[in-house]
Order: C-alpha cells, then structure tokens, then sequence
C-alpha cells in the first residue's frame, strides 16, 4: 500500500517539480494566485479529480477531492508569494525584478507536494487498496492569513475527519507547540484640508489621529502581556506638507498566543483609535481585513506524521546543493545561524550547526512554546483534528521570508524537501483511510481540546474576502 505512494511520487518527480517551478515563476501574491491556482487545480481535474473552483467566494481558492465516503481525509496546500522577495536561482542577491514579489516561504513547494501526495492516495485507491476520500485544499492568501479562514468560515471542512499540512523549512522535524493567534485590521481616519502654513485651524489631519492612535498604542504596550505582540505600518499619511491631510489610514496587526487575548487587546486598541478621531475631531472607519487563531497540535495525527517522516527519511542533498547553501551562507550576518538554531532542542542545534542543510530527521520539537508568527492553518485545527510538519528546503540558519528561501525554493535544495513532504503526506493519509480506529482516537483528542471552547470564526459575519481582479 505504501508502495503504491512512493512508487508515484517518484515516478512522477519530474512532472512535480515542473509544477513547483512553474508556480514559483508566476509569484503571484496573495489573493493574486489566479495562474497557479489554475494550473494545480487544471492538473488534478486531468487525474480524475472533481475540482469545485471559487469557493468560499474566493476565485484563487479550490477543492480537489478523489473517492467516496469516510474516512475524509484533507491535504492542504498553499501558492501564494510575497511582495518584494524577488530572486534568481543563485546563491547571492540577484532580484529578476527589483520589488517583484518572490516565493520566500516556499509555497511554491507546499501547495505542489500536497497535491503530489494527494495524486498518489488516488492511486492507492484506484488500486482498491484503501476506500475513503482524499482531498486536497487549494488555500489562496496564507501570508495575509486570509484563505483558510474564509474557508472554513464557509464550512469546507465540516465533513473532515482528518487534515494534514506541512510547511518548507530548514530542518525535518515537527512543530508541537503553537502559534500566535492574530487579529489584522486597517483604521482610516476622515478630517478636512487647509492650507498646513496659511490657515492650519481650518483644518482637521486625519495624520494627526493616526499619530495619536500610534503614540496611544505605544503606551498601551506595558500594559499587555509580554507574549503579545502590536505592530503597525502607516499606509496612507497625505499628499504633501502644506496641506492637512483629511484622509490618513493605519494598518495594524495583534498577535498574542490565545484568541481571547487578541480579542481582549483588540478592543483597546479600537478605543484607542476612537480616542485619536475625537482628539482631532475626524471620522473613523475601521476595515477588519481578518483573525486567525492560535495552532491546535493533534498529538495522534502528528505521531503518525512524525512516523512517516522518520520512515522516508530526511532529503538526500548533492554536493552542488551543498555547495549553493555555503554559499548562501556567506550572506548571513555574524552569528545569524547559531541564533537561528538556538530555538531548536540543545541536542539539536549542536547536530545542526555544522551543517549548510538539514540532512537529518531530528525530534519534535517547540512542546509547550509559542512561535512569534501567525498561520491560517491554525483555524483548520479548531475545527479538525490536523498536524503539521517541515522538511529541509532551506538553507540552515536563512531566515523565512527572505531572498535566500526564494533561491532555495526554485532548485534542488526546495525540490529535494518537497518530494520528501509529498511522500510523508501521502504515506500519513494512508495511514488514516487504512484505520478506523486511529480517525477514531485521533478526532476523541479532538473534541476534548475544544470541548470547553469551541470555535467561533474570528471574522464579522457580514466579511467577504478581500478579492483581487487579475492583473
């Protein structure tokens, strides 16, 4: 049966890679992913699979799903880009087009090696070897932790028993502990113009509130608890000195390691705001872009993924992959990587500091911590039993969201890691549709952790998602 898996994977290696490259030249951003989001969901409707596009009024996201009855087993995937990281296959800072956006989070590799592990779970299936249904998730704008929550919001994963992620990485192990949950919201502020020198008291700055707004949350700072985290860009602060600006507009992230938290703070942060419009006397409007929750870790899914890893073992790196990430690592600032791997188990970070790539599975790693980034993934887990794992697709010690990824995700070292991931996906929802009783001990884990605080979608029920014509 695991035969059947691997034996696919491999065969159709040069075709995955084709699709992984593919996507990674498109680099399209979030909400953007109007190409790759075709040619994933064009390529598993040529395998048999029957694809629902657009869904959760979302029309770069899509459902693929092979088979029939339960066990349900959901593989999510990911394309989406970031602005700015544009980079060339190469080991130093080339952009293709200086501030053309760049896969500097792999996803590129994400979203094709769940789709190469749901491909060969139709084949085990096809060949009677297993019954249940696999589907894969087209999951658009993961960087604005947008897609999955509209997704689930819509109720996409209602008759899932099981969903499986991973995520390109530096090392091959998995993440156990959590992520920050995450409220992202902009606040515009509404005033009138004057002539900033010649008649100043006609005026109301809609730039004056923003800075009151920023100041008052600066304050607010010691107030909250250490683990959460506020930060903001301006986006809109006027046209030009001499006149008052009647329209400026803020961005804000809350992150904090509970949803109650973010929510708690979210709230003062919005009396703030309202404080800033009085102050100036403007209007305020506030657009609640979305929320996410904090990671959910299923202890049953994840020893079965952690298996499946340990059994495909850790990629198999060439000397010129080597050779790439050596050089790579010429970039980094002094004692970027032992930061780096510091956050990994003692006994791990001395295996992987003398390494340029991960070669090796090492133990799970994070029990009992927070990581300081956001996931939508993380509302796929409150209302599913799910787990998520990483293999090596970057060079050790380069950071996420970074040219040095981009470089990665487009040659070997990313190839090498996401045919790594597709195998352990498809071996891991084998594993599932095979065993009754494992969907059965791994959804009891489930509803006991969200026995006494169910999910509630963070979103305003009237949100739509932020939807972007093609270019």
């Amino acid at each position: 049966m695991g035969k059947t898996v691997m034996d696919w994977i491999d065969q159709n290696e040069k075709k995955l890679i084709e699709l992984s490259d593919q996507v990674w030249e498109y680099a399209e951003v979030a909400m953007e992913e109007y190409r790759s989001s075709s040619l994933l969901a064009d390529y598993l409707e040529e395998l048999g699979f029957k694809v629902e596009r657009g869904v959760a009024e979302m029309p770069t996201a899509f459902v693929a799903s092979y088979g029939k009855g339960k066990p349900v087993v959901g593989i999510l995937g990911e394309y989406d880009a970031l602005p700015g990281l544009s980079q060339e296959v190469d080991p130093e800072q080339k952009p293709i087009e200086k501030g053309a956006p760049g896969q500097g989070c792999g996803h590129n590799l994400f979203g094709v090696a769940s789709l190469g592990a749901a491909a060969a779970v139709k084949e085990a299936i096809d060949q009677g070897k297993v019954k249940g249904t696999v589907r894969f998730y087209g999951c658009p704008a993961e960087e604005t932790l947008t897609g999955k929550v509209y997704m689930v919001k819509a109720g996409l994963f209602e008759d899932v028993d099981i969903s499986l992620a991973w995520h390109p990485g530096g090392i091959n192990s998995m993440w156990i502990g959590s992520d920050q949950a995450m409220n992202s919201a902009k606040f515009r502020f509404y005033g009138r113009t004057a002539h900033a020198a010649g008649d100043p008291w006609n005026g109301r700055s809609a730039l004056d509130a923003v800075e009151l707004m920023n100041v008052g949350s600066n304050y607010l700072r010691e107030h909250i608890i250490t683990d959460a985290r506020v930060h903001y860009v301006i986006t809109n602060g006027g046209e030009a000195p001499n006149i008052v600006p009647d329209e400026a507009e803020v961005w804000y992230y809350v992150r904090a390691p509970k949803r109650h938290q973010v929510e708690e703070i979210y709230d003062r942060l919005v009396k703030i705001a309202e404080g800033a419009a009085l102050m100036t006397e403007t209007e305020l409007e506030i657009d609640f872009l979305t929320g996410c929750y904090n990671s959910l870790h299923n202890h049953t899914v994840g020893d079965v993924l952690f298996e499946k890893l340990e059994e495909v073992g850790a990629p198999s790196f060439s000397e010129a992959d080597k050779a790439f990430a050596e050089k790579v690592s010429e970039s980094f600032k002094p004692k970027q990587k032992e930061t780096a791997v510091s956050k990994y188990s003692s006994e791990a970070a001395e295996k992987l500091m003398e390494k340029p790539l991960c070669d090796i599975v090492i133990e799970p790693q994070g029990a009992g911590r927070v990581s300081g980034g956001s996931t939508d993934v993380a509302d796929v887990s409150w209302v599913t039993p799910t787990a998520q794992f990483t293999t090596a697709c970057n060079v050790l010690g380069a950071a996420g969201h970074s040219w040095q990824f981009t470089a990665a995700a487009g040659m070997g070292i990313g190839h090498k890691g996401m045919i790594t991931a597709a195998k352990v996906l498809g071996l891991g929802a084998l594993e599932f549709l095979n065993d009754e009783q494992l969907v059965d001990k791994a959804r009891t884990e489930f509803k006991n952790a969200v026995k006494k605080n169910p999910y509630s979608s963070p979103l305003p029920k009237e949100a739509k998602p932020p939807v972007k014509k093609p270019k």
